[in-house]
C-alpha cells in the first residue's frame, strides 16, 4: 500500500501527482515531462526530483500505486450492503467493471496512448493491482473461505475484469448486475465456496 505522507510534504506529494496527472490527460504520457510537471504543480524542478528522486519512473510509478489504492478503497466502500458471499462477489465484480468503465482518466489514456494503457493494466502494473486486491478484499472475503483461499479470489476476480474490461465479450457483461451473478454462479462460486473459513 503507499504511504500517504502528511502534513506539508505529504500535501506536496498530492500537488505533483494530480499535476502529472492531468499532464498526462492533456498530452499523452510518452510526451510529458517533468518540466511539465513541475509547471502545472506550480514547483520548481528541483523540488519535484526531491520529492521524486528518480524522477518522472518513480513519479509515474507512485502516481499508479496511488491510483491503485484509491480504486481498491472505493471498491472496498461499495461492498457493504451484500447480502450473501455470491452478492458480495458479484458486487465487486460489478462495481470494479463499471469504475473501470467510468474513469475518464482510463479513457482518455487509452484514446491517446491504449498500448501504454494494457501494458500497465496487465505486464507493468498487474503485480501492484493483485497485491493492493489482496490487501483490500482478504478481509471482506475471509470470514467466508478464510484469509488464504481470498487472496486467490482476490487474485483470480483482479485478473477476470481487467481481462473482460480491455477485451469485452458478447457473452459476459460484468458491469451487468445479471451477466455477473450468472458469471459467479457458474464459475467462481464452484471453486471458492463450500470450504469452511480457515481451510487452504
Amino acid at each position: 500500500m503507499v504511504e500517504r505522507t502528511v502534513g506539508v510534504e505529504g500535501d506536496a506529494v498530492e500537488r505533483v501527482l494530480d499535476a502529472a496527472r492531468r499532464c498526462c490527460e492533456r498530452w499523452g504520457r510518452n510526451k510529458v515531462t517533468v518540466d511539465d510537471i513541475a509547471a502545472e504543480a506550480g514547483l520548481s524542478r528541483a523540488t519535484i526530483y526531491r520529492i521524486f528522486p528518480g524522477g518522472k519512473d518513480n513519479l509515474f510509478e507512485a502516481m499508479r500505486q496511488r491510483g491503485t489504492e484509491d480504486f481498491f478503497v472505493n471498491l472496498s466502500a461499495s461492498l457493504g450492503g451484500a447480502a450473501s458471499f455470491e452478492d458480495l462477489i458479484v458486487q465487486a465484480v460489478m462495481n470494479a467493471t463499471r469504475a473501470l468503465r467510468d474513469d475518464e482518466h482510463l479513457r482518455l489514456m487509452l484514446a491517446s496512448e491504449p498500448g501504454d494503457v494494457v501494458h500497465e493494466l496487465t505486464v507493468q502494473g498487474l503485480p501492484v493491482i493483485l497485491r493492493v486486491a489482496t490487501e483490500f478484499l482478504t478481509p471482506w472475503f475471509a470470514p467466508h473461505i478464510g484469509e488464504e483461499r481470498s487472496g486467490e479470489l482476490a487474485e483470480y476476480l483482479s485478473r477476470v475484469v481487467l481481462s473482460y474490461f480491455l477485451a469485452p465479450s458478447v457473452h459476459v457483461d460484468l458491469s451487468d448486475e445479471s451477466s455477473a451473478t450468472q458469471f459467479v454462479h457458474r464459475f467462481v462460486l464452484p471453486a471458492f465456496s463450500g470450504l469452511p473459513a480457515g481451510r487452504p
